[in-house]
C-alpha cells in the first residue's frame, strides 16, 4: 500500500513565479512497481506531450473521464454536452517520480489551473482542470497541495482545479495517442504544446528522460 508522508524541509514562503514542491506526498509501498494518476488540464494532445518526457513516467494515454461509457468518444466530448473531461492516464514508477511531483508539473507547466472550464481558446467543460483521485491518499495529497499553492499565492487567482473520484477512464481513439510527437508541424502543436515542453525543459530539465 502507498502511504502519505510529510516531506521535511518544505519551504513555507515562495516567490509567486515559483511552484514549490508539495509538503505532503505519497511514499511508495514496498514492492510497488507502478502507480497511476489521472489528470485533466485542457487539450490532451498538449498535456500528453509534457508528461511523456518525464523520467519515471512509463506510459501516457489520452482519454476521457468524468462521464459515461456511451459518450466516451471525441465527437460527443467536443460537443461540450457530456460530463467528460479530456484527461490523461499516467502510469509511473513511484520510486523514480512521486505522485506529488507529477502534480507539481501539472500545476507548473501542463496547464493554467486558475481557468474555469477552458484553457486559452479551448472553451467548454471538457477542458476543465481536474484531478481524478483513485484513493484516499491521492485525494489527500491533491487537496493539500492546492491549499498550499493558494495559501502561498503562487498564482494570481485561486486554483479552480476540481478534485473528484475516478469512476472510470476511457481510452481516446487511437489517432489521439502520441499526437504531438507525430504532428510537430501542426500549428496548434507548435503554438500550444511546444511552449509547454520548452518550459518543462527549462524548469524540470533534471527530471527528463534525456537528462
Amino acid at each position: 500500500m502507498d502511504t502519505v508522508c510529510a516531506i521535511p524541509g518544505a519551504a513555507l514562503a515562495v516567490d509567486r513565479s515559483h511552484v514549490p514542491d508539495p509538503k505532503l506526498d505519497i511514499k511508495p509501498g514496498e514492492g510497488t512497481a507502478e502507480s497511476t494518476a489521472v489528470l485533466a488540464g485542457g487539450c490532451f494532445w498538449c498535456t500528453e506531450a509534457v508528461f511523456q518526457k518525464l523520467d519515471g513516467v512509463l506510459d501516457v494515454t489520452s482519454g476521457y473521464s468524468g462521464g459515461s461509457a456511451s459518450t466516451a468518444n471525441y465527437e460527443a466530448v467536443c460537443s461540450g454536452a457530456t460530463d467528460h473531461a479530456e484527461a490523461l492516464r499516467i502510469r509511473f514508477d513511484p520510486h523514480r517520480i512521486s505522485y506529488g511531483q507529477l502534480l507539481k508539473v501539472f500545476f507548473a507547466v501542463a496547464h493554467d489551473p486558475t481557468q474555469v472550464n477552458h484553457q486559452g481558446n479551448d472553451r467548454g467543460r471538457q477542458y476543465r482542470s481536474a484531478v481524478f483521485f483513485a484513493d484516499a491518499a491521492q485525494r489527500e495529497v491533491a487537496e493539500a497541495y492546492i491549499r498550499q499553492l493558494d495559501e502561498a499565492k503562487v498564482f494570481a487567482a485561486p486554483i479552480a482545479t476540481e478534485v473528484v473520484p475516478l469512476d472510470a477512464f476511457y481510452d481516446a481513439e487511437r489517432y489521439h495517442q502520441n499526437y504531438a510527437e507525430q504532428h510537430p508541424e501542426q500549428s496548434y502543436i507548435a503554438y500550444v504544446a511546444q511552449p509547454k515542453v520548452e518550459k518543462l525543459r527549462k524548469d524540470f530539465g533534471a527530471r527528463l528522460k534525456d537528462a
